[in-house]
Formats: structure tokens, sequence, C-alpha cells
């Protein structure tokens, strides 16, 4: 017999795995969801093309339209989570009759595409004067494309302290303060004159030890190449994006991180795109900051089920009569 249980997904971002997203799956896993959280392109145990166009939007929603055939393909909640919410937004505006729902942390909908072009008009311009921040707390991505080798060779010189430094907690005293990621491209790098990560205690509180030790070894094995190059396909996710309807009318949930410096929705006009394009959207807002899930798992799992709940979205009640 087909299951029955309702499907979800998780799509994890940059640099992660879809083990970030063990206490959801845990949580809907026992709540009466089928859940399945992937390695996408360029991590762990999934393809890792060398061609930096291979990473472009339309390849991975590619992807996971083989996997969602090989899950029997009934409509399923989508979830992402940084890089995973534009192909999670993408795989609902191509595809809808896959989607029962999506689920976004942190990257809010644009519906012309995640692109740096797109991105930037909406850059809170009181916070980053244009003259001293053209690309605002953007400024990372366009250094990855003026200097790709460099920022690969600098996440790898050292890949365990690079993962230590990425998975840290946040704290509210950031709000309205210049992200890191503003001065990528003036400080030579996101490390500088010392091209890798300093050595930091890792924050246990993010991620098991062995969590913590898978991610180490995907990222060892296959590098920062695949990674990194999911930021290189502006004109093809922008051409990709043109190809669909704007417009989303499945449910759907965004998660605001409070602390997120550099989604920063809730100042900012990032989210606008979003809620003009959003036929039934319901946002909430979690005091954390970009590993929302990582940081705040109880809270994040209960505003996705209240919302489901509300939404009729869940389980069937197995113990009422037919």
């Amino acid at each position: 017999m087909a299951d029955e249980r309702p499907l979800m997904v998780f799509l994890h971002g940059w640099p992660e795995r879809g083990l970030v997203w063990r206490a959801q799956v845990e949580h809907f896993t026992a709540a009466g969801f089928e859940c399945v959280a992937p390695d996408l392109r360029g991590y762990g145990d999934a393809e890792v093309p060398h061609d930096p166009g291979a990473y472009a939007v339309e390849h991975v929603v590619e992807d996971l339209l083989r996997l969602h055939d090989s899950l029997g393909g009934r409509p399923a909640v989508w979830v992402g989570h940084d890089w995973g919410s534009p192909v999670a937004w993408s795989l609902a505006a191509h595809h809808p009759e896959r989607c029962r729902a999506v689920v976004s942390l942190c990257v809010p909908y644009l519906p012309e595409g995640f692109t740096l072009a797109n991105l930037v008009p909406l850059v809170d311009r009181e916070l980053y004067p244009e003259d001293r921040f053209p690309y605002g707390q953007w400024d990372y991505y366009r250094f990855y494309a003026e200097h790709f080798d460099q920022a690969v060779a600098d996440f790898e010189a050292d890949v365990p302290a690079t993962v230590s430094l990425l998975y840290r907690r946040s704290r509210p005293e950031v709000v309205g303060q210049p992200a890191r990621s503003a001065a990528v491209r003036a400080n030579g790098g996101w490390f500088g004159d010392a091209h890798r990560a300093p050595a930091l205690p890792r924050d246990r509180a993010m991620l098991s030890d062995a969590d913590h030790a898978e991610i180490v070894a995907g990222l060892a094995a296959h590098g920062f190449r695949g990674p990194c190059s999911w930021y290189l396909n502006d004109e093809a996710n922008a051409a990709y994006a043109a190809r669909a309807a704007a417009e989303l009318r499945m449910p759907v949930l965004f998660v605001h991180a409070a602390w997120d410096t550099i989604c920063e929705t809730r100042h900012s006009r990032l989210a606008e795109p979003m809620r003009a394009a959003c036929a039934d959207l319901t946002e909430v807002t979690i005091e954390a900051g970009h590993e929302v899930m990582l940081e705040r798992p109880a809270e994040v799992n209960d505003a996705i089920g209240a919302w489901l709940a509300t939404r009729r979205l869940g389980p069937p009640d197995r113990g009422a009569s037919s």
C-alpha cells in the first residue's frame, strides 16, 4: 500500500548537509509525516560536478523532481533554508502541483530570481550607505564572482576551523550593525591576509560531535568549489525564474531570524517582493541567527507545526472514525 503519510522535504543551504534538519526530521516523523532531508548538489553524498554551471537552481530542482518521483510524487511540504530556500521557491513556482505548501527560513521569495542584481536594490541604505557598501551585506556574493578561486582556497585552508566559525550562535547585539559580509571585498576575503579561518572553540550547542564531524568530512572530501559555485549562476537563475508564474498560491510560511544580519528581513525591504507574490503568506519571527533551525530547534518545530495545523496540512487523525 502506498505511504499515506504527508511528505515533508527539507532543503539545506550553504555550506550544510541534510543532517542540519535532524531535529525537524525527528520531530515531524514522530508527528506522522514522512520526512526526507537530502544532501544537495556539491555536498556530502550528492553529485559534485566540477562545472560551476551545474549548480544553477534549475538543475538542483531537476534533482529534486527525480527524488520526489522516487518517493511516489505526492504533493509535499517543501522546507528550505539559505540556498535551499531559492530551490524550494523555484520548485513551487515551476511545479505547483508538487507542493502542498512551502516553508522558508531566512531567505524570502524573490519572484525574479535569487540573484545579486535583485538583492542589492532591497539593501537598507541607512545601514549600508551606497558609497561605502555598494553591495550592502551581499558584498561577499560579489567577491565570489571576482575572486572565486581565492574564496574556495581560503575556506579549504582549514576546513574544521571554517566549519567551527560558520556554525555559531548569534546574539541580539548584532542587530543594527553592519554585517561582516559587507566588508569581504575591502578586506581581501573573508579572512583577510590570513587566508584561513581563525581557530576558535567550537560552539557545541549548534551541532553534535557526530554531525559536526560529518559536515567537516564532506567538505574536506569534496571541497568548497561546488558549494561556492551556487553563487555563480545569476544569469541562468534569472532566466529560469522568468519562465515561471511569479505568484505562489499554495500556503506559505516564512520564518524571520531576528538576529540574521545577512538575510535581514525585519528592517529592510528584503521581504517585500515575497509579500506581494504570495497569496497565502504567514510570517513568524524567532530570536536567533541565520542557523535558526540549529539555534532554536524547538521553536522552529513549534512554529511550523502550529502553522501546519491551522492549514490542516498535518497527518490524518488515526483515532478518528472512518
